[in-house]
């Protein structure tokens, strides 16, 4: 990324490893809630952040409402919230899981066995990935972060401007 974002690394974005060139994702197939398949490259031309998390982390339950309220303010046709369940998450454990911590408006897609997450190294839960408009990783957080805090806000609309 060419623009210098470290004054933005502030908070919880402290975290954020932003990559010197973007990095390919995966394009493993992922389930989406009615059962059919679909990639991240379905997200072509928008800024996607990409979290990867499940039923049984903690963390994860805290992020959670961060994430709708971050999809609430800066979702449109540049850029979405994408929420990946890896592991054994039963479909039923994920719409409980989404019910208990009041998320109504985030996808409850899955990764089958892990295939994205093993294939993009992703090791613990909450890890957050930053895909730039041509579906490349161009950022990651390890753990979980108030995704709708002023700091996390200011550097994904820096992000997206600096792609732009």
């Amino acid at each position: 990324m060419a623009e210098d974002l470290s004054p933005l690394q502030v908070g919880d974005m402290r975290g954020l490893v932003i990559h010197d060139a973007p990095a390919a994702a995966s394009e493993l197939p992922f389930v989406q809630q009615d059962g059919s398949e679909a990639q991240l490259s379905d997200y072509a031309g928008q800024h996607v952040l990409l979290n990867f998390w499940a039923t049984w982390c903690a963390p994860c339950r805290e992020e959670m409402p961060s994430l709708q309220t971050l999809q609430e303010t800066l979702g449109g046709d540049d850029f979405q919230v994408v929420t990946l369940a890896t592991g054994r998450n039963p479909p039923q454990a994920i719409a409980r899981f989404f019910d208990e911590v009041g998320v109504t408006t985030l996808p409850q897609h899955r990764d089958i066995n892990q295939q994205i997450a093993r294939e993009m190294g992703i090791f613990g839960l909450p890890i957050t990935v930053v895909l730039d408009e041509n579906g490349q990783e161009v950022a990651r957080l390890r753990g979980d972060a108030d995704w709708a805090s002023d700091e996390a806000i200011a550097m994904l609309q820096a992000i997206i401007a600096s792609d732009g």
